[in-house]
């Protein structure tokens, strides 16, 4: 869809309230917006009004484009020091032989399994296990950069990161500077769920708090490395919730422009302390991923996490907002799919998310951890 095409859409859908027609000038003149105008779309802005905004502020950024990388997933362990209520996917320590606890051969074995294939990521997130500290971690880094010079090692949420750097009494700078060295190159974005404190200490109140997670990305982007932002979404925090995490992480992307994509994800509600809590409607997830396109001015990059929607409300995605769909995963990731997630075995070749993209008029882009392009799919090739 042209610019133009985008525009008359957006008056198409132009509504009547006059502080929405406001938000609607200030997007296309590229103003930023403000908490409460991020508040009044929530409550205010249907799904055709910001559905057509956010299509014409991506259409600005990446004409049809829309990313994926070839991806895999270490999960070392779901034993967890933490009780998380939202979580679906942890066992607490003393039940850990509910869980698994994988071995350093077993996560190297994974690493060997792409020997020859052209993966460009590995993804290293898990539970908070207290015997696979930062020493443990330092040297299986080390041994996956031994056996794949060539592969971005993207590892460990804030929480993880914040139990390490404490167990081993080093500031959050001294631990990330060991894992760096070691072979450490950029970190996920989870672990953020919401930041504002009344929800927090409702859903996890006692792993590191908002402004930890905010301090240690804060901390990796000084020292050169890239990260993701999340926000869990759709469960008990109100949109004045949401639009403050988004502010935060907007305030921190102008601080130090280390963020490379800001990931909304969805609460699924299968098997968790918080099963009571309805999940929202596709028509709020489409909702939510616009209204970030159209707040989070300085993320240039929105990624919809395929696994967690099921591939069909992902692929709708890329017509509110997205311009991103994560990786191939190849079946490596149990975290949604434990919480309820449509997606049970989720792996997508590469000609699957071709197709996916294709398929509603976008153009497949292959690119690396740090949004380099590597290949243009004009057609599916792959």
């Amino acid at each position: 869809m042209t610019n133009t095409n985008n525009l008359q859409a957006i008056y198409q859908h132009m509504p009547a309230d006059k502080g929405l027609q406001q938000i609607a000038d200030k997007v296309i003149n590229k103003q930023r917006l403000t908490d409460e105008e991020g508040v009044l779309l929530f409550e205010k802005g249907e799904l055709g009004f910001v559905g057509a905004l956010a299509a014409y502020v991506t259409s600005q950024l990446h004409g049809n484009k829309v990313y994926f990388n070839r991806n895999f997933h270490i999960e070392p362990t779901n034993v967890c020091v933490f009780t998380c209520n939202f979580c679906s996917y942890s066992r607490q320590y003393k039940h850990r032989d509910d869980g698994w606890e994988l071995s350093m051969d077993q996560m190297l074995d994974m690493v060997r399994k792409y020997d020859g294939q052209p993966v460009t990521e590995v993804h290293i997130v898990g539970g908070v296990h207290p015997k696979m500290n930062l020493e443990f971690f330092c040297e299986v880094i080390t041994k996956i950069k031994a056996l794949r010079p060539d592969i971005h090692i993207k590892g460990f949420t804030a929480v993880e990161l914040d139990y390490m750097f404490r167990k081993a009494k080093l500031t959050t700078e001294e631990g990330l500077k060991a894992l760096q060295n070691a072979g450490l190159q950029s970190l996920p974005g989870g672990g953020a769920e919401i930041f504002h404190p009344e929800v927090r200490e409702q859903i996890c109140p006692d792993k590191v708090d908002g402004e930890g997670w905010l301090d240690i990305h804060r901390t990796a982007h000084k020292l050169g490395m890239h990260s993701n932002a999340t926000m869990l979404y759709g469960h008990i925090e109100s949109y004045k919730h949401r639009v403050d995490h988004m502010s935060k992480l907007r305030a921190l992307q102008d601080e130090t422009g280390g963020f490379n994509c800001f990931i909304p994800l969805k609460f699924r509600n299968m098997d968790n302390d918080m099963s009571n809590v309805p999940e929202v409607s596709v028509v709020e997830d489409m909702r939510t991923y616009a209204i970030a396109r159209l707040f989070m001015d300085n993320f240039r990059n929105l990624k919809a996490y395929w696994p967690m929607l099921g591939r069909q409300s992902a692929q709708l995605t890329l017509s509110f907002g997205v311009n991103d769909l994560d990786g191939t995963i190849d079946d490596t990731t149990k975290i949604y799919s434990m919480a309820g997630s449509e997606e049970q075995t989720p792996a997508m070749s590469t000609e699957d998310l071709c197709n996916l993209i294709t398929s509603v008029g976008k153009l497949p882009v292959e690119r690396d951890t740090l949004y380099n392009e590597i290949k243009v799919y004009d057609e599916v090739t792959a």
